[in-house]
């Protein structure tokens, strides 16, 4: 049973607790304030969260969808203070202006996890943190490319990821600490898709329009963005891939972005673990116990190349490795 309360989604409901002999105030409840839903990536994200932090499991997860509005998201986690609930969960939208509202939360004595992504406030002003380094993902890109490449030029293209998303940031710097060493790499260009399909085609579009034959390398921050611009490029006869004339790179590695690697089609696709509530549970679990927890805890990503290219950054994909993944 699913009620919704001004975009809150309330899993379980009393009856479901009273059958399965567990009280409401037996429950530890939790906000989870998420993005929104613009990517597969996010959406196996908030399948994970609403897994682990099941009734069974002991919790009652109050989760809401923000929808990439980062007003709506800060309004998100005052609503969850109101409520008292007992821990607060944030995927930031945006890393910056979250000062206000983290110290009200902490005034209230609610403990805050900061997941998947990072923000700019003093560490003092929530408990932890559990997600991963974005900006390592744009240095294994950036080193794979330079590997692959050996020395030849690359006139690249980038399809960023949202205005203001720590991910994007990451990703974004990561790469360009790697591109600083390249005088042989330009950047014709590097513009926003929003971490979406129709962003990521849209922008793939104007590119063409703008670059047609001057480019050999696309890069976008996540794997819906990859999609579009594959659409973009297909309607405009621009081959990519193994063997194509752009070598195409994307960040995420969800199964059907493993898919086209295994295919062919991504060149690289460098990934960002979504699967992380349990670790977020394993935080408030030690908390709940009153036991000592890490302040920052790094989920572990990996990067996978399409089949028959060597490489000291990436893992050769397989279908055995695309079968054993869980999202």
């Amino acid at each position: 049973m699913k009620k919704k309360i001004v975009g809150l989604v309330l899993f379980g409901a009393a009856a479901a607790m009273m059958t399965a002999g567990v009280s409401a105030e037996d429950l530890i409840k939790v906000g989870y304030a998420q993005v929104g839903h613009e990517s597969d990536w996010r959406t196996a994200n908030t399948q994970n969260y609403q897994d682990v932090f099941s009734e069974e499991n002991g919790y009652e997860l109050s989760l809401v969808d923000c929808d990439n509005d980062n007003a709506a998201q800060i309004e998100a986690v005052r609503n969850f203070k109101d409520q008292d609930l007992d821990y607060i969960v944030i995927a930031p939208i945006q890393s910056a202006g979250w000062d206000t509202v983290l110290q009200e939360v902490q005034d209230a004595g609610i403990p805050v996890i900061i997941a998947d992504r990072e923000i700019e406030a003093d560490e003092s002003l929530y408990d932890a943190w559990v997600g991963t380094n974005t900006y390592n993902e744009g240095v294994t890109a950036g080193n794979w490319l330079a590997e692959q490449l050996d020395g030849a030029e690359a006139n690249i293209l980038q399809i960023e990821g949202s205005v203001g998303a720590s991910a994007a940031i990451g990703r974004t710097n990561g790469f360009a600490e790697v591109m600083a060493d390249h005088s042989e790499w330009k950047l014709l260009d590097s513009q926003s898709g929003d971490f979406t399909q129709d962003g990521g085609q849209t922008v793939m579009e104007s590119f063409i329009k703008s670059y047609e034959g001057q480019f050999n390398v696309v890069i976008c921050q996540n794997d819906n963005e990859a999609y579009g611009a594959m659409d973009a490029m297909d309607a405009a006869g621009i081959t990519y891939g193994v063997g194509g004339d752009v070598i195409l790179i994307s960040y995420d590695a969800t199964h059907d972005g493993l898919q086209y690697t295994l295919d062919g089609k991504f060149n690289l696709d460098v990934e960002c673990n979504p699967i992380q509530a349990e670790v977020v549970k394993g935080v408030i679990e030690k908390m709940v116990a009153g036991e000592e927890f890490d302040k920052n805890t790094l989920v572990t990503d990996e990067a996978f190349n399409a089949p028959g290219i060597t490489s000291e950054f990436a893992t050769e994909m397989t279908q055995e490795i695309l079968d054993g993944r869980a999202y």
